[in-house]
């Protein structure tokens, strides 16, 4: 008997586009002998829909002419039962049980913990890190914070919010001078490289700040590596066992990978979304950035890259698959830990399977994973039967007097 799995992308983020390419690549690769597939959308006005017809790529060009023939739901417990509920029509009528969900979200609004927190709350298994993890995983600030903690190499930074920045705008930038040029301004909670701008001197900073704080409250500012190398390294686990990746070297065309190195690229042409067409997503991911795999770094360099990785899953709280970045001073091969992504683009495929693990099989060991977890879970307790509001009886009845 099939699993029946519901995977969930879209929602209200800058990353949408991103997280359907994402989705779609998934639900072509898994196994389809053991899991039957439920695709779940969630628009960017936050409706829900499912239908078979959600998973090809081409609906999304016109998904508002087209959104009639979906079904808008709602994911309700019933019993020990999780079902996609029908949200129109007299009748709320169950359209399909669900085993468990996956998650292939990006960025702000869903891969930040928000979706966790309400899968947690309904109850239902899910694959890929918990609130916790997913939330460190998300905010730049505390991730230092935490990865400072752990004694982790970082590079220099100072963060600020926006009310700050127009309260205190000096002594902010007398505290990015301290830092030194050049520096790279981030919204903290931000992924994909949307609103972020490096930064050469002082004359391009307030504009590169405006920017960021167009996406987020919270910014944050790096000290730039010099001689530069970009090494990314995914980890598949959770906090019991951790495996390691290939390590992929980044090219970038500018100062930084910007959201067009990564995802357009010069892709053109019918049946495209952002410059990336079905055939290229299906077979090589989003590689529009040019990689070189494996990165062209010393073995022992590799070797402490793929240690810190592990650690650093563990740390955060980290579960299922995760793509954790680094930077590299090529010149004395100093090692700084950027920052993590709990739902990576193309879930790192192509990470693994210079490895020998086959995308199927990652996806596979991904649900494994979350089964495993959500059985441990529930082993847990988390709630006690108690009589204690028996003791407020007389209270609840002296303020309903009073209500009247």
């Amino acid at each position: 008997m099939r699993l029946k799995v519901g995977v969930i992308f879209g929602g209200e983020t800058v990353e949408h586009e991103v997280s359907i390419i994402s989705a779609i690549q998934a639900i072509e690769h898994i196994n389809k002998d053991k899991y039957d597939i439920v695709p779940i959308y969630i628009t960017k006005d936050r409706i829900w829909y499912t239908g078979k017809m959600l998973m090809e790529l081409d609906i999304y060009k016109d998904f508002e002419d087209l959104k009639k023939y979906a079904t808008p739901c709602v994911l309700v417990k019933d019993g020990s039962h999780f079902y996609l509920q029908k949200t129109k029509g007299i009748f709320k009528k169950n359209i399909t049980e669900l085993d468990l969900v996956f998650p292939i979200v990006h960025g702000n609004n869903v891969e930040d913990g928000t979706l966790q927190g309400y899968l947690d709350t309904v109850g239902i298994p899910y694959v890929g890190s918990n609130v916790l993890g997913s939330a460190l995983g998300q905010d730049k600030v505390v991730m230092k914070q935490v990865f400072q903690a752990m004694g982790f190499p970082i590079v220099n930074y100072t963060w600020f919010y926006d009310s700050e920045y127009a309260e205190s705008k000096d002594e902010i930038i007398d505290n990015i001078k301290k830092i030194g040029y050049p520096v790279i301004v981030k919204p903290a909670k931000l992924g994909s490289s949307v609103g972020i701008t490096f930064v050469h001197e002082e004359a391009g900073l307030d504009s590169a700040i405006e920017e960021a704080i167009k996406y987020d409250n919270k910014i944050i500012i790096e000290k730039a590596v010099e001689n530069l190398i970009e090494v990314n390294c995914s980890v598949l686990g959770d906090y019991t066992y951790q495996q390691t990746s290939a390590l992929e070297e980044v090219l970038p065309s500018n100062d930084l990978l910007t959201y067009a190195d990564k995802y357009i690229g010069n892709g053109k042409g019918k049946g495209t979304i952002k410059g990336l067409n079905k055939a290229s997503i299906g077979s090589k991911g989003m590689v529009s950035a040019k990689r070189i795999i494996p990165a062209r770094i010393d073995k022992n360099v590799e070797k402490d890259v793929k240690d810190i990785a592990k650690q650093a899953f563990v740390a955060l709280n980290l579960s299922g698959v995760c793509r954790i970045d680094f930077l590299i001073n090529k010149k004395n091969n100093k090692i700084y830990i950027n920052e993590p992504n709990t739902i990576p683009g193309s879930l790192s495929f192509y990470l693994w399977e210079p490895v020998g693990k086959k995308y199927e099989e990652l996806l596979d060991d991904m649900i494994t994973i979350a089964i495993k977890n959500y059985k441990a879970r529930s082993k847990k307790t988390y709630s006690f039967n108690t009589n204690i509001l028996s003791n407020y009886a007389n209270g609840i009845k002296g303020v309903k007097g009073k209500i009247k």
